[in-house]
């Protein structure tokens, strides 16, 4: 166990040693162990997008061994996909990467102002898998937002329980909110504020822009002076915005994108202490050489060295 590592699980006190234990699995996975940073690969795409939107341009993705087996090949800390995509590599790939199982889900077949996921599978599901977490997703800003929040209540207290560490998707979306609104600083770090409130170990959260959305938002951070001009700026914001960085805040990859794009975003992030990336389309939609490629250079900016 690095300083490090233990320095995080550190910030965690009111968990018992079981959750401590699956933390500690996915800090001392892959090329990142030991060094308190995270890559995660999460493929719950074919569910929320449709399996032609997400697996078309590398058709290997079909196939829910390719994802865990590029998780583990590249060095990833952990893999995250729903239950049918868990329960059909669990067995084969026993104890290789620790598994998060996302237990809600949405879908494009119905679009809604009011957004919610639906719940598809449960904390036993979780065990029965051998996972170390849990993942769900929340929307800040949707109508549904009090059964969201009540679900993961709900949720947190068996997953924490059984030992298993919980995993907020952050995402806010609703109607009183613009398209801008949705990546806005003000937003992201509110978003990310409630997942840590509403207790998640980890937040996963959408890289800021420098828009801010409310208008009395924006009167306090032009009081106050906070710093939102760069993307590393950004991102200190919302990391000190989780209990002053004390729960990790790890940033998602989003659209696919060019490399120098995406490597440009993830040294930033790194840069303002986010503590890693969860990265699904931008490696897995690669050829497996390339999308390995991709994810060893993320690891290495979050690493500050070549590994």
């Amino acid at each position: 166990m690095t300083p490090r590592v233990r320095e995080i699980l550190s910030w965690y006190g009111a968990d018992n040693p079981g959750v401590l234990t699956n933390m500690a699995r996915m800090f001392n996975q892959g090329k990142l162990a030991g060094t308190g940073k995270l890559v995660i690969l999460p493929v719950d795409q074919g569910f929320e997008h449709g399996p032609a939107r997400s697996f078309a341009k590398n058709p290997d993705g079909y196939d829910p061994a390719y994802h865990v087996e590029l998780a583990i090949e590249s060095g990833c800390s952990a893999y995250a996909a729903p239950l049918g995509a868990l329960e059909a590599i669990a067995r084969d790939y026993a104890g290789e990467i620790p598994l998060i199982l996302k237990i809600n889900n949405s879908d494009t077949l119905y679009g809604d102002k009011r957004p919610i996921s639906a719940l598809t599978s449960y904390i036993d599901d979780a065990l029965r898998l051998g996972c170390v977490g849990i993942g769900f997703t929340i929307y800040p800003g949707s109508g549904e937002r009090k059964q969201m929040y009540e679900e993961i209540a709900e949720a947190s207290r068996l997953a924490k329980n059984a030992g298993l560490v919980v995993i907020i998707w952050s995402y806010a979306r609703g109607e009183q909110l613009s398209k801008d609104g949705e990546t806005a600083i003000d937003v992201i770090a509110y978003a990310a504020h409630i997942a840590a409130q509403l207790g998640a170990h980890f937040i996963k959260v959408k890289p800021p822009t420098a828009h801010v959305e409310q208008a009395a938002a924006a009167k306090v951070y032009a009081e106050q002076g906070i710093k939102i001009n760069t993307l590393t700026d950004r991102i200190r914001h919302v990391v000190q915005s989780c209990f002053n960085g004390k729960r990790v805040v790890i940033f998602s990859g989003g659209e696919a994108k060019g490399t120098e794009e995406i490597l440009k975003e993830v040294n930033e992030i790194a840069l303002g202490g986010g503590f890693g990336s969860i990265m699904g389309r931008n490696a897995f939609q690669r050829p497996k050489k390339e999308g390995m490629e991709l994810l060893h250079n993320v690891m290495e900016a979050f690493a500050g060295k070549k590994l």
